[in-house]
């Protein structure tokens, strides 16, 4: 066996395998001996007939392809030790020629990581401010949930809430056709048409109304961009909305436990505050993890990718299988292929696998370690947040080996992310400071 090592590039390794025709012979009789036994070969007891006839009576072919299969898989883990080689996946196979056999391998191999100086990175975060006028805002959203609508007898206005007769087609085919449908007249609604809301202004009940909209290029919805819609609307009734005002009462109805506006008002702000800080948390992780790969050179076979676009698409099939759709549905909507999707998923797939490679390269550098004990308070947390029924049951599934090493990766991310963040933020003594200040 002659093995050519072409080339090392995308963490791959490309290797060229000749068969000599002593090793060709003895996998072709292996395969003759296997095979024979199978076949039946009119004129001789199973198993008795010559080789030569039977490959006249199955085709050389495939005895051929039943030798490759002896043969090829032997031959790729020989090589392998040969040039001190570890994979670290299947290899891509590919048969070159049978005679003599020649075949080549890309063999996909350990990624390497090369971090850069993170102990540098520093990032300032985010001020958290919840201003008076974003109180405001989230105050006028809580007066139109607990607003009332009331009948009046006047011309439509943006606003208002409006019962409908709409008949509708799209190239002769029907898009829309409703009885008694309610809408409300938001402007630049792009629902159910751009324009559609900007229509129904000025019109007064049991008027109809005909009109056509053409859908733009990039309209979401990919079944009528670009197509001209037919509306026939007839508005039956008009309602206004009545916005209560802000005042103590009104506080109490929002919720029993608030006595007055300020009470609501401070309440708004705490929670908003909350919501806030926790964004800037994620945001200031996210730009650390990011100063983090930007500096650092990561290099992996393809297959790691291709391994995670099926599990971006297997999570993305569990979710349409939660909300009672399949993934043939989904496209369908949505007008596109299988290989189309596969082929959007893949950057971000590749984004995940850089991301994953530089955490776990930086987990190794700075010694970070998940104890038993680490793993045990974590599933504490989990049980005592779960409804009290359902405690026994989820200590159970979280006792079993799969899961505390879920358990023991999760938060190995969580502590890599959180040193990460401490070292942005400057808060804590790294080795370079530690060496500097010792030289």
């Amino acid at each position: 066996m002659k093995v050519t090592n072409e080339k090392t590039e995308n963490s791959q390794v490309f290797l060229t395998i000749e068969m000599d025709q002593s090793e060709v012979e003895e996998s072709t009789e292996k395969a003759f001996q296997k095979l024979v036994k199978r076949v039946n070969v009119p004129g001789f007891r199973k198993g008795k007939a010559p080789r030569a006839v039977l490959e006249r009576h199955v085709g050389k072919e495939t005895l051929v392809n039943d030798m490759l299969e002896e043969l090829v898989p032997q031959a790729y883990e020989k090589a392998l030790e040969e040039q001190e080689i570890e994979a670290i996946a299947r290899p891509q196979i590919e048969v070159v020629q049978t005679e003599p056999v020649i075949f080549k391998a890309v063999v996909p191999l350990r990624p390497v990581v090369r971090l850069g100086d993170y102990h540098q990175i520093r990032l300032e975060p985010e001020p958290v401010e919840v201003t008076e006028e974003t109180v405001d805002a989230v105050v006028e959203q809580l007066r139109h949930q607990h607003a009332s609508w009331e009948p009046v007898e006047r011309p439509v206005g943006l606003g208002d809430l409006v019962t409908l007769t709409v008949e509708s087609t799209i190239e002769g085919e029907t898009f829309i056709n409703q009885n008694g449908a309610q809408y409300q007249v938001i402007g630049e609604s792009v629902a159910p048409a751009p324009g559609f809301a900007e229509q129904l202004v000025g019109m007064i009940k049991d008027e109809e109304k005909e009109f056509e909209i053409s859908f733009p290029d990039d309209y979401s919805r990919e079944e009528v961009a670009g197509k001209e819609a037919s509306f026939r609307v007839t508005v039956t009734e008009i309602k206004q909305e009545n916005l209560p005002e802000v005042t103590d009462e009104f506080a109490t109805q929002v919720d029993a436990e608030f006595k007055d506006v300020k009470a609501l008002r401070e309440k708004i702000d705490a929670d908003m505050k909350t919501r806030a800080e926790d964004r800037a948390k994620q945001n200031y992780e996210e730009r650390a993890i990011e100063a983090v790969v930007e500096i650092s050179e990561v290099e992996f076979p393809p297959v790691l990718a291709e391994a995670e676009v099926h599990e971006l698409l297997d999570d993305q099939s569990r979710r349409l299988q939660m909300q009672g759709l399949t993934m043939e549905q989904y496209l369908k909507a949505m007008n596109k292929t299988g290989e189309e999707l596969h082929e959007e998923m893949h950057p971000i797939a590749e984004k995940r696998v850089t991301r994953g490679l530089v955490l776990g390269k930086l987990s190794e550098e700075e010694k970070i370690e998940v104890s038993d004990s680490d793993i045990d308070t974590e599933i504490t947390k989990m049980v005592e947040s779960a409804a009290e029924d359902r405690r026994e049951d989820m200590k159970k599934v979280l006792s079993t080996p799969q899961a505390h090493d879920s358990l023991k990766q999760t938060l190995l991310s969580r502590k890599t992310v959180q040193r990460i963040v401490e070292i942005a933020k400057g808060s804590i003594e790294t080795d370079t400071t530690l060496k500097e200040e010792e030289e």
